[in-house]
């Protein structure tokens, strides 16, 4: 046989190989597909609609009339009409609004003032992003309907960024990173660890045991839990002493959040253990997983920028609700009172994750 007959037949060898694998093959047409989606659809500079409250303490037809051309420029979507600016920085602490603006009583001299900004725009300054925009909002130009035309002024409003008054990088990213690392570890961790019992025979003889299937599996959960929080201590070390990331609210709140979304991931690992049959499978899920909570948890892109039907599918990943966890703990001093919603987001993830796994998973050998 000649060299180029046997190269052939290791070809179709490994061809037919895949063709057998269909996981492999999946992910061969399925991971293109969707980096292309992802990218395409969560990768937005140009960002709308985020969400904003507006507290008009003027109430006149000029400071309607600029709330109205505000919401005209399709950045802000405001979703609360509040009173005063303690109310705005309450929604902003709690993480419903990314956006406040705050008109003055005496918005209308202010108006005619060039010297002077007209209104103020209170920002959650720990995503760049949402800064940018707000920088750019800060020129809008007032409008005096036939009284007088655009004036030029030093700004129209003044930017007031919170939380991140020196725009320092690392508290945008390390509070998001705590979740990325975490969703990454424990799911290849629990899923390679049942994968691998599988493969070595070692499932066999819990077989023989009068350990129950739910019993089994949240004894495997437990141990990873533990080792997540270990994680989850080095990484606010590491972001305190060498980044000076800070934790304004209670350590022990955010131990609580976390050991809520590890238990997510490990039910999710447990349940990639039911569907794959090997480690390579495993990783392979695990990597398919990993790409949406990284580009569709608000991580790097405001998460009110994406479309409508991204955002949905975005409000199903663990990391989206621990991200605003995180930051809303760690950074805006906010209690889980506050934050439930998000808390019970991912306690219903974990329960329907873990039950999918436990009733797909048979204590015999495949």
């Amino acid at each position: 046989m000649s060299h180029g007959a046997r190269v052939a037949a290791i070809i179709r060898k490994e061809l037919l190989q895949l063709r057998r694998d269909r996981l492999t093959f999946a992910m061969i047409v399925g991971i293109p597909v969707m980096q292309m989606l992802l990218f395409g659809y969560a990768i937005n500079t140009d960002v709308r609609n985020l969400s904003a409250a507006v507290a008009d303490q003027s109430a006149t037809h000029l400071s309607r009339q600029f709330v109205a051309d505000l919401a005209q420029s399709q950045v802000l979507n405001f979703r609360y009409v509040v009173d005063t600016a303690a109310d705005i920085e309450e929604l902003l602490r709690n993480g419903s609004i990314s956006i406040g603006v705050y008109i003055p009583a005496d918005f209308g001299r202010r108006a005619l003032d060039p010297r002077r900004p007209a209104a103020h725009l209170m920002v959650d300054g720990v995503d760049p992003t949402i800064l940018g925009v707000a920088n750019q909002l800060r020129d809008i130009p007032l409008r005096f309907d036939s009284v007088r035309k655009e004036q030029e002024r030093a700004a129209t409003l003044e930017v007031r960024p919170y939380y991140n008054p020196e725009r320092r990088s690392a508290i945008f990213v390390i509070p998001g990173l705590i979740g990325i690392i975490l969703t990454l570890t424990m799911m290849l961790f629990t899923a390679v660890a049942v994968v691998r019992e599988r493969e070595h025979g070692n499932l066999e003889l819990l077989i023989n045991t009068p350990v129950s299937t739910t019993q089994l599996m949240v004894g495997k959960v437990i141990p990873y839990i533990l080792i997540g929080l270990v994680q989850l201590a080095l990484i606010i070390a590491v972001g305190a002493l060498l980044f000076k990331v800070p934790v304004r609210g209670s350590v022990v709140e955010l131990y609580l959040a976390a050991s809520v979304f590890i238990a997510a991931n490990l039910s999710l690992g447990l349940f990639v253990s039911t569907v794959v049959r090997t480690q390579f499978q495993a990783i392979q899920m695990t990597i398919f997983f990993l790409l949406p909570s990284i580009l569709l948890s608000g991580f790097v892109f405001p998460f009110d920028g994406m479309p409508r039907v991204i955002q949905y599918i975005g409000e199903v990943l663990p990391n989206t609700h621990f991200i605003r966890l995180t930051r809303g703990i760690m950074l805006r001093d906010a209690t889980l009172a506050e934050l439930m919603p998000e808390l019970a987001a991912l306690g219903v993830f974990t329960l329907v994750a873990m039950t999918a796994a436990v009733l797909r998973f048979t204590k015999r050998l495949d």
